[in-house]
């Protein structure tokens, strides 16, 4: 069994843009901050993958995401969850148009989809379109910095493919999970 998730990936150019526009905050809070070269945008995650299930996974998600279209995105403002007077995860939000956004709903219940009908466990939570920043050990008001978080404008770019990763936990630096893409889908 293999924890797997389904992503979007941010280009470079999104990914040191934001990272840049944190670096001179991140001291402020001793939050657990992801690492940058690990940011992404879950569209589907299924915490148990049947190795034997592979292969149809791979069907699945070749199918499901070659019906989607491309989607011009950028990360813009922030929030938390469950809600900024009591957060456990501190993001950015993905910004996009009325169009991009129900084509990004479409894209990851597709996504689910493919793994559950592979065998997977897919995690069942309502999906929102997020790119995680930092983990609190406890929960939290972070109103400041989620108003900090919308006043940040990334760059635009196209979603136009999705990674397939395994995950696993504790084996990246400082006991972090270490990511592993295993292959990428392109939309339409």
């Amino acid at each position: 069994m293999t924890r797997m998730f389904v992503a979007a990936v941010p280009p470079a150019e999104a990914v040191a843009h934001l990272d840049e526009f944190l670096a001179v905050r991140r001291d402020a809070a001793a939050y657990r901050w992801t690492v940058p070269d690990q940011w992404h945008l879950t569209l589907a995650f299924a915490e148990e993958v049947p190795g034997r299930a592979l292969d149809a996974v791979s069907e699945g998600l070749q199918h499901a995401v070659g019906k989607r279209r491309s989607i011009r995105a950028r990360l813009a403002g922030g929030g938390a969850f469950p809600h900024p007077d009591s957060a456990k995860v501190l993001f950015a939000r993905l910004d996009t148009d009325e169009a991009g956004r129900a084509e990004l709903d479409l894209l990851a219940a597709g996504c689910r989809t493919a793994l559950a009908r592979a065998g997977a466990r897919v995690d069942g939570q309502r999906f929102r379109a997020h790119l995680t920043l930092a983990r609190l050990g406890h929960p939290e008001n972070v109103t400041s910095w989620v108003r900090l978080l919308d006043a940040y404008e990334g760059p635009e770019w196209e979603v136009d493919e999705v990674a397939l990763v395994a995950s696993y936990l504790g084996e990246g630096p400082r006991r972090r999970p270490r990511h592993e893409v295993v292959e990428t889908h392109h939309l339409a």
